[in-house]
């Protein structure tokens, strides 16, 4: 299925159920009409950071089903895939051959050597500050080839996610083939993920280099373009950056959004928020909560500083077991400029506030995505997040199909679908219509019109009450 405007879930293939087809019954048992589309997050065999770091794309983790999974459900829902354009697994064929053959395999030049990146081997110490990384040194492991040798290899991430050369033949071809694999198996969107990070150059931050990234994404659109499907870089850094790949007509992110909506509710004003939804583009993806934390890089200079830092106060004080220490190093938090948590334990686990939130992103410009978390207003997840000391399994709670029947019966659930359907169903929302925002004291109205039609919200930042006009 083509993208449609319709709301995207966003699920592990073992979150609402525990695999493929479990999802697919979950989905058309309660969400028939809720949900449009799904980002099916990477469920491919993979060793590392649940799924992001990729042994192979050619089949489904056996776990989870097959491809005929993926496509039975393709044929009723358009779907997200990851494409991980920055790396792959250190586990994988191609990084192990690597490792047995070094000069001799087919794979070498896959991989980015230090030895032949930098000048002299090593980059000076300069260099590596300009370097945007994170880690608090230069992003590489040290390979131990067969012969017992020892290279420096490019890896920014976790160790198990090697950088992939993107400038080299070998990667180009292993990067179309994947991606029209992936199109076949019925991908609508392809969401490439940490792609300001693919193009590296010496004596610059190695993060979104311009020219030579958006030669990478011409490319990357071409060969899906070919197969009827569109691409969507994955990018959290500050809204210029989205907004400039916005202006070349790309579909986008708006990571903004779930902090500035936090920021009116719990401060009972929309002028921040309204400011953005004024100048953010309609071809996005818009969300509040994903499979990672609430970004907060994401917002500089759309917030002031110093309100920034009160939204994040906030998210602890007001937010339902959210603590400081789930989002440190001592739950293996990579990133500081997340909050670990889900949306609606951050509106400390507030039906109201929760409802309004997901109105006010239903009204914004673009198409919605829904983490199924979210779909389900589900709390913190302090058992697994302990069980796993990973911060962000806070917000990656499993869902058995007995839960998921259960939680339907909750009327912040009902109500949360009944917006959804609304938002699938109703003409304004329409990517082709306009947007009107009134923002007064505490009062916030949001008018959407395309044609002849208009729907219309008007909110209470302090008591959470809205209603919906037609």
């Amino acid at each position: 299925m083509k993208l449609e405007n319709k709301i995207m879930l966003i699920t592990y293939a073992d979150s609402m159920g525990k695999n493929l087809k479990e999802l697919h019954t979950a989905l058309n048992r309660h969400y028939k009409n809720a949900v449009g589309g799904v980002h099916i997050l990477p469920f491919f065999p993979s060793s590392a950071d649940r799924g992001f770091a990729p042994m192979r794309y050619d089949i489904v983790d056996e776990e989870f089903g097959d491809f005929s999974d993926i496509e039975a459900l393709g044929k009723e829902y358009y779907l997200m895939f990851d494409f991980m354009v920055n790396h792959i697994s250190a586990s994988s064929e191609y990084f192990q051959d690597f490792l047995q053959k070094k000069d001799e395999s087919e794979y070498r030049d896959m991989f980015i050597r230090y030895s032949k990146f930098w000048d002299g081997g090593e980059p000076t110490q300069e260099q590596i500050d300009k370097i945007y990384k994170r880690k608090p040194r230069a992003p590489y492991i040290e390979a131990e080839f067969s012969d017992g040798s020892k290279e420096k290899i490019w890896c920014t991430f976790c160790e198990e996610q090697i950088d992939l050369d993107v400038t080299k033949e070998k990667t180009k071809s292993f990067i179309r083939n994947t991606l029209k694999e992936m199109c076949r198996h019925g991908a609508s969107v392809i969401r490439l993920d940490a792609f300001a990070y693919a193009v590296k150059k010496a004596d610059t931050s190695c993060f979104f280099i311009e020219p030579d990234i958006w030669e990478l994404l011409y490319e990357i659109e071409k060969i899906v373009k070919e197969e009827q499907a569109e691409i969507l870089p994955e990018i959290h850094e500050h809204y210029t950056i989205p907004m400039k790949i916005a202006d070349k007509g790309f579909w986008v992110y708006d990571f903004a959004l779930p902090v500035l909506t936090l920021h009116a509710l719990y401060n009972h004003t929309g002028e921040y928020l309204k400011n953005w939804l004024e100048k953010c583009p309609m071809k996005q993806f818009t969300t509040l909560d994903t499979h990672d934390g609430i970004g907060i890089v994401d917002v500089k200079d759309l917030l002031p500083d110093s309100e920034i830092e009160m939204v994040k106060e906030q998210m602890y004080s007001h937010g339902a077991n959210v603590k400081k220490i789930y989002s440190s190093e001592a739950y293996n938090n990579l990133d500081i400029y997340q909050v670990n948590t889900t949306y609606y334990s951050a509106l400390g686990n507030n039906d109201d506030a929760y409802l309004l939130a997901r109105a006010i992103q239903f009204f914004a410009p673009g198409i919605p995505q829904v983490y199924y978390v979210g779909m389900l207003a589900g709390s913190n997840d302090i058992e697994l997040m302990e069980r796993t000391k990973n911060g962000r399994d806070i917000n990656r709670h499993y869902y058995s199909m007995e839960e998921v029947n259960l939680e339907q019966n909750r009327p912040v659930v009902q109500k949360l679908k009944e917006l959804m359907i609304l938002r699938n169903t109703h003409p304004a929302f329409s990517l082709d219509g306009t947007i009107k925002i009134e923002s007064s004291g505490d009062r916030l109205v949001i008018t959407r019109k395309y044609g002849a039609d208009q729907i219309i919200l008007k909110a209470d930042l302090t008591t959470y009450q809205f209603e919906i006009v037609e």
